[in-house]
């Protein structure tokens, strides 16, 4: 199990924390395509063994990761209809000002009737409930040694909490035994210990989530259980007292006032809109789109990004994994492929093979009447990194190091349906 747990570990450290987007969802015939491609893949594939190594997963989540975020970028600048041009003409949203309230287009350019602005004033951001507890002496200890249990109870569950203390404990180690029993209880809470100048220490517990529902008197609560011992123990700690309460966001939208329990949300499935702080009495933030020229390097910068981001992958793992060279050479080749039309539009293919861009230079290759050439060349370099990227993502493990044990005779395989990719069993590898 530590071969699994430490692939886990680090790809929700690394990754669990990024949103999906509705790229990542699939329809059954895609999928199908996806499964028989992997099947073909390792019917033809040599037998080999990987290296017992922790680099060898990670390095092969990152490919994963890296090569997921190509496609995703390349997915949503493929949204628009047909035509050269329109590939890279998603529109960009804008907020005037980003420090209140930031805005991002979700939806696609055909759902766009006219080119309207909107005004959001925001008159309270959506908090968290936090409960404080009592700041006590950091080196004494307040309770007496023993076992104690309160409740927790959100607004779906109740939980039993039991905690032992040590006569070798102290405040500030009870406080911090109590914030990793509860933040790995994974219930939607998250703990701190605050400390003030006089060197006593609170335990702190807040909620992940913001608002508060119509009804609903909190989003937690904690009592002690019915003894005498733990009633005390609640009472020294203060952990059930709610020093802030959860309440929804509100804001004007064209001057009709709304609420929400959290800071993000949509607006007509088309904007995802943030409230970052509060307007000026009168003053409400603008949300349009960013001009044709300035949406189309945007985007551009956005696929580069992705780009050179694998390139860092397969950078990162060279002293590692000597087979992280073909990695990069198969993507950097995209650039290299049309270095010399992509450098003359302002993308600068450097000899390490990522891309830097001369924003004035792109602008300008973007919106002159040679544009519709300039994008055809774009297109081509984002299609071909959409097929790299593809290849990458349904076989990563041909890009870290093994031991080839045997290569199967030409077209004299049969499918192994029960081995759908290397790459899912990599970590029960050693089992095999």
């Amino acid at each position: 199990m530590a071969a699994i747990n430490t692939a886990y570990n680090y790809y929700l450290s690394t990754y669990a924390k990024q949103s999906a987007s509705r790229y990542d969802s699939h329809k059954k015939s895609e999928l199908r395509n996806i499964y028989n491609k992997i099947v073909k893949i390792n019917k033809d594939s040599p037998l080999y063994k990987i290296r017992h190594t922790a680099d060898v997963q990670k390095f092969a989540i990152d490919i994963k990761e890296s090569t997921r975020t190509i496609k995703n970028v390349v997915a949503s600048l493929s949204d628009a209809e047909e035509g050269i041009g329109n590939a890279f003409q998603k529109k960009i949203a804008i907020s005037s000002q980003e420090d209140i309230v930031s805005a991002d287009y979700i939806g696609n350019n055909r759902d766009l009737d006219g080119e309207e602005n909107f005004r959001v004033e925001v008159k309270e951001l959506a908090t968290s409930q936090i409960n404080l507890g009592n700041f006590l002496d950091k080196n004494r200890l307040n309770l007496r040694p023993g076992t104690y249990t309160f409740d927790l109870e959100n607004n779906t569950s109740s939980y039993e909490f039991q905690f032992s203390i040590n006569p070798e404990d102290t405040n500030y180690s009870v406080q911090n035994k109590l914030a990793n029993l509860i933040s790995n209880a994974d219930i939607g809470l998250r703990t701190s210990i605050a400390e003030d100048p006089n060197g006593l220490s609170a335990l702190q517990i807040e909620s992940v989530a913001t608002g508060i529902a119509d009804g609903e008197n909190y989003l937690f609560s904690i009592s002690p259980q019915v003894s005498h011992d733990s009633i005390a123990a609640i009472e020294a700690l203060g952990i059930d007292h709610t020093s802030q309460m959860a309440q929804n966001s509100l804001f004007l939208l064209n001057g009709m006032e709304r609420s929400s329990h959290s800071n993000t949300f949509t607006v007509n499935n088309m904007f995802e809109l943030t409230l970052r702080g509060i307007s000026e009495e009168g003053n409400p933030a603008v949300i349009g789109f960013k001009t044709n020229a300035e949406a189309m390097a945007d985007n551009i910068q956005t696929l580069v990004d992705s780009y050179n981001s694998i390139l860092h992958t397969a950078n990162k793992y060279a002293d590692l994994q000597q087979q992280s060279t073909k990695l990069y050479q198969d993507m950097s080749s995209t650039a290299f492929t049309y270095q010399n039309n992509l450098e003359g539009m302002g993308l600068l293919v450097g000899d390490n093979g990522e891309i830097s861009i001369d924003k004035a230079l792109l602008t300008e290759a973007v919106s002159d009447e040679n544009a519709e050439d300039n994008l055809s060349v774009l297109n081509s370099f984002k299609d071909l990194l959409n097929t790299k990227a593809n290849n990458a993502s349904l076989d990563p493990m041909k890009y870290v190091d093994k031991i080839v044990v045997t290569y199967k005779r030409p077209g004299k395989n049969l499918v192994t349906p029960y081995i759908t990719s290397i790459y899912s069993g990599m970590m029960m590898d050693r089992y095999c």
